[in-house]
């Protein structure tokens, strides 16, 4: 697998494990990210459980500090799997990749699209912009969650600048 591919799968991975935590998705998915790091020895399943539950419970704890916290985790988080993918063998890298992407798409399903702490969206003379999440189409894509969005600020004719949540039909 190229190294590019494999950073960005790992870096996904790791703004997973932040997307999915407080969720109702939570549970299965923390389960199924410790027994990706695991590999069926029950003593690393649960210390990753037991890392992941401490993740989980400083994201919840880091009130104004949120969107530090969120990207202290989501690096962490994607350096670990990195490091587990870039121990493998082929093969097993090859079962790992499908089985993250597997995870990927669990919370992709059931967590939809989650933003929080965004700048400020700024359109000019007939332009758009938004800070926080925008949705083109019929597919909703799972729910959409917006927190700490920043300003919206539009101006001259048929601008548009919106702060939150867009979904366009």
């Amino acid at each position: 697998m190229l190294f590019e591919a494999m950073t960005a799968l790992a870096a996904a991975g790791g703004s997973a494990v932040v997307q999915a935590a407080g969720t109702d998705a939570w549970n299965g998915f923390r389960g199924r990210v410790a027994a990706l790091f695991g590999r069926g020895d029950a003593r690393r399943e649960a210390a990753e459980l037991e890392r992941l539950d401490h993740t989980a419970q400083a994201l919840t704890a880091a009130g104004e500090e949120a969107p530090a916290q969120r990207a202290r985790q989501e690096g962490a988080w994607a350096a670990r799997f990195e490091g587990l993918l870039e121990n493998l063998d082929e093969a097993e890298r090859d079962q790992v990749v499908g089985e993250l992407r597997s995870l990927l798409a669990f919370v992709a399903e059931t967590t939809g699209d989650a933003v929080v702490g965004t700048g400020k969206a700024t359109a000019r003379d007939g332009g758009s912009a938004v800070t926080g999440i925008k949705r083109t189409g019929e597919a909703t894509g799972g729910p959409a969650r917006a927190a700490n969005t920043g300003d919206a600020e539009a101006t001259g004719a048929g601008s548009s600048a919106v702060s939150g949540i867009v979904h366009e039909r």
